[in-house]
């Protein structure tokens, strides 16, 4: 065996995945930031920040109730989750979407950019269900790579689409949602033709299944908002505070954090499953074990990185969104970032933990506390500082009471301290640094 076929498993292959839309979604945000006026840009992070809202909504509600129940199941189990996830989803998607049609139609505004998100939003939310309930499945029988090429389509769609734009000189705000609406079209058909999303388990729904998601997807729906408030809750109070073009300052070094969701993201995935087949053999020192051996490991992995950023955090904003960011407090506000990116991954772990031992209502609790706590962090920042600095200073704030919050929460139900992470992650990387080298001598020999 090769060893490109040693290293190609679940693990790498799930990196990928993960790598794949944060990198190609950098690089058009790239693109969008030097061809599009800086009001056109600021309104199209807006409406990103809203759609994801939206969907974090559908993906809070669905995703870890659907890999939880699904994972391990029965094939008539998993086609009962499978039809009954796809009834939740219809009802929440086109809850949604109703919702923005009667706005746009009652509502007017004025705002002609604003009028347009309200206009194709709900169209759009459609459009990705199939897409979404794919990925859920997907993840839940750890075929990471179809969740590879999922990404691929998606994001590689949406890059093809806005280089066409600018090749025929026609990008701006319209064109860009155009395209968006586009790709998630091309994105679900292709999962949809595939049988990928398992459209056919619909038959197979029962109302017992849908209120066994919906009561496990009330607790996680409200983490998921949360969490997706606490990211978009400083781009709304910037907006409401500052000018417009302050709002793509800001957002520039918080997507750069997509540098270090991508391993996260990769780890949490990979890791539920195997939370999950613990939990439910009630074996906690196996579930406590698993936290820390991808908790710990991905805090350890990204240390190095966190201070590579914070030298060269200036070099790759110039690099990627052009002169006109260099004189920004973006450079600066990415620094503040990298003092609590390190317990991020902990962060991140304590709460799908606390999901996992059936204890959603009090991860919702941690992002809400957090939550709460960022919102005044923002306003009394921006009251002392006058700047965006003020903003990002709070953010030290939010995630490290997130951390204790989580902390002394699972004490109560785990074995573990801090300081066992720490230890097993490092452990954990020398294991890996001499498996590989004793792999490669064994390749020469």
């Amino acid at each position: 065996m090769s060893f490109f076929k040693k290293i190609v498993n679940k693990h790498t292959i799930n990196l990928a995945s993960s790598a794949a839309m944060p990198l190609i979604g950098m690089l058009v945000l790239s693109l969008l930031a030097h061809q599009l006026p800086d009001t056109d840009f600021g309104n199209y992070i807006f409406f990103l920040q809203t759609f994801l809202l939206a969907d974090m909504f559908r993906t809070g509600f669905l995703q870890t109730s659907l890999v939880k129940f699904y994972s391990g199941a029965h094939i008539d189990r998993a086609r009962n989750v499978a039809g009954s996830a796809w009834w939740v989803g219809f009802i929440l998607t086109f809850g949604v979407a109703l919702i923005s049609w009667i706005i746009y139609f009652f509502i007017k505004s004025g705002n002609s950019d604003l009028e347009d998100t309200l206009k194709w939003f709900g169209i759009i939310y459609i459009c990705t269900l199939p897409s979404a309930i794919a990925g859920w499945i997907l993840q839940a029988e750890e075929r990471f790579d179809k969740m590879f090429i999922i990404q691929i389509i998606n994001q590689g769609g949406f890059l093809t689409l806005v280089l066409i734009g600018m090749y025929y000189k026609d990008i701006n705000f319209d064109t860009v949602i155009y395209s968006y609406l586009g790709t998630n079209i091309i994105t679900s058909v292709i999962c949809l033709a595939m049988g990928w999303s398992h459209a056919h388990t619909i038959r197979h729904k029962s109302v017992a299944a849908m209120r066994e998601l919906a009561n496990f997807g009330k607790y996680s729906v409200g983490t998921s908002l949360g969490s997706t408030l606490l990211r978009s809750s400083d781009t709304f109070i910037i907006k409401m505070m500052f000018p417009t073009a302050l709002v793509g300052v800001y957002y520039i070094p918080q997507r750069l954090m997509e540098i270090f969701e991508i391993p996260m993201r990769s780890f949490v995935s990979t890791a539920l499953p195997e939370l999950s087949a613990a939990a439910q053999r009630d074996d906690k020192p196996a579930v406590a074990e698993i936290m820390k051996r991808y908790g710990g490991l991905l805090t350890v992995l990204l240390l190095p990185v966190a201070v590579g950023a914070c030298i060269l955090g200036g070099l790759v904003i110039h690099l990627l969104f052009g002169d006109k960011f260099v004189d920004t407090d973006a450079f600066n506000i990415f620094r503040i970032f990298m003092c609590y990116v390190i317990i991020m991954p902990i962060d991140r772990f304590f709460g799908i933990t606390l999901d996992i031992l059936n204890k959603p209502h009090l991860n919702m609790m941690k992002v809400f506390l957090m939550l709460g706590i960022n919102v005044i962090g923002d306003f009394a920042g921006i009251a002392i500082f006058h700047n965006l600095y003020g903003v990002a200073i709070a953010s030290l704030f939010t995630y490290y009471s997130g951390v204790l919050f989580g902390y002394f929460t699972l004490k109560k139900h785990l074995d573990f301290t801090l300081n066992d992470l720490f230890s097993l992650g490092w452990s954990q990387l020398k294991a890996m640094v001499a498996n590989l080298m004793q792999k490669r001598k064994v390749q020469k020999a």
